[in-house]
């Protein structure tokens, strides 16, 4: 994972190592999947999410396009 000032920080990053640009999300978007995600892990009745349960959260955080899509298709 890389952090950037801004837009701008990210072409001229991606443009200084011709790279094309990739996905990206917010700090509030990183958190919100990072709580959604873990926000169980120790309880004892954890389990793992269902592939419609991680796409779920994904499209609750905001997150679209091709790099989000959990399917492969």
């Amino acid at each position: 994972m890389l952090l950037f000032r801004g837009e701008e920080h990210i072409g001229r990053w991606c443009s200084a190592r011709d790279l094309p640009r990739g996905a990206t999300l917010s700090p509030e978007q990183a958190w919100r999947l990072a709580r959604g995600w873990y926000e169980d892990k120790l309880k004892p009745e954890w389990r793992r999410h269902t592939l419609e349960e991680a796409e779920a959260l994904i499209a609750q955080t905001g997150l679209k396009g091709p790099f989000w899509n959990l399917r492969g298709d």
